[in-house]
């Protein structure tokens, strides 16, 4: 078995923290390893023994609380190798995740990439581009603990692009943001700075956007399958069916991502708060803390929609994703209570049977 050497490991996103954060299960005969690709309940991994397949263990699926603590594609784990599927034994800490809830289920967490750095909110500029899901995107992103930044695809088919631009740039405060086109090289050499350093980037959008395309350019060569673009919509033909993390020949790390139907928020205060700084600044100015914005004098928001530096489509999109962060708060605050009910009343059972002497 041929070992890794410090700088492919570095090559893949190894770091000082993570020597650190494995010492614990080095004694233990564990290997260190990258999620590459996550497929049901299999795994491909690569690290020192190069790439294999890979499970969890009985006790992590245990212990695990949800399928957020699962290993995702970008994740470094603790592998235990043997004679056929190695076995992951633990999950190293995560220094940023990007998640969004479970589609079509009451409360369940998934996390689409784990340790992060560049999260790229892909979209095109024809009739796919949304300015409200880019406000749900990047609310997601900035509540990672990576950096957001925005690719506005096929400027070569778009009309006035730079208008376009400027509607994502009037919501995307402190973002990037690029305008490209993989078929006249637009843009695609502003790109490649976001991965030095051997950075993980993860590509995120819509099916169809040209996210596959996009890594074939930045990798020079066809990775990715890709499809035409369909005269009846403007959209490619979704290709990607996996997330897949590809490691990029001239350095740096991307995952690219399945296009998705919906983005679901999870847990997201933080995120909303910087995706939505121009609001949370204007509540500031308030003149009652606990401002409803509806009917109250000195109310900063009222202020700005009257006046218009506050557009309304903004406000009401606002209000909308904190209504839907307020109903997840409050099924997660109902099952954690539910929860805790189940282990007290297992607690008293045990503790009134009678004593086996």
């Amino acid at each position: 078995m041929s070992l890794l050497t410090d700088s492919h490991r570095a090559r893949l996103g190894w770091s000082p923290e993570l020597d650190e954060a494995f010492a614990p299960h080095a004694g233990d005969g564990l290997q260190p390893a990258r999620v590459t690709v996550q497929n049901r309940g299999l795994y491909l991994v690569v690290g020192d023994g190069g790439e294999q397949e890979a499970e969890i263990t009985g006790r992590l699926r245990h212990e695990a609380e949800d399928g957020g603590d699962l290993p995702a594609v970008g994740d470094w784990v603790a592998l235990r190798p043997t004679d056929g599927r190695a076995m992951i034994a633990a999950v190293l800490p995560r220094r940023s995740k990007l998640s969004r809830k479970v589609p079509d289920r009451e409360l369940e967490e998934q996390v689409l990439a784990a340790n992060v750095d560049v999260i790229f909110i892909v979209t095109s500029l024809n009739r796919e581009l949304r300015l409200r899901r880019l406000e749900r995107y990047l609310a997601t992103a900035w509540e990672s603990g990576a950096t957001p930044a925005i690719v506005l695809t096929k400027s070569d088919l778009g009309d006035d692009v730079e208008a376009r631009r400027a509607e994502v740039e009037s919501i995307a405060f402190g973002v990037g943001v690029h305008v490209v086109s993989a078929v006249t090289g637009e843009g695609l050499d502003e790109l490649p700075a976001y991965f030095a350093g051997n950075r993980t980037c993860v590509f995120l959008g819509s099916s169809g956007v040209g996210k596959s395309t996009l890594i074939n350019a930045l990798a020079g060569e066809e990775l990715q399958a890709t499809a035409a673009i369909r005269e009846s919509d403007d959209r490619g033909r979704h290709t990607t069916t996996r997330r897949e993390l590809i490691v990029l020949p001239d350095g740096g790390i991307v995952i690219d991502t399945p296009g998705m139907r919906e983005l679901q928020l999870w847990e997201n205060e933080d995120g909303m708060d910087t995706a939505f700084t121009d609001v949370t600044e204007l509540m500031t100015q308030c003149r009652f803390s606990d401002c409803s914005h509806e009917r109250e004098p000195g109310c900063a928001i009222k202020q700005a929609l009257a006046d218009g530096s506050l557009a309304r489509q903004r406000w009401e999109s606002y209000t909308r994703l904190q209504r839907e962060l307020r109903a997840l708060e409050i099924k997660l605050d109902k099952r954690l209570k539910s929860e805790e009910r189940k282990k007290w009343r297992t607690f008293e059972r045990q503790r009134r049977r009678p004593k086996k002497w």
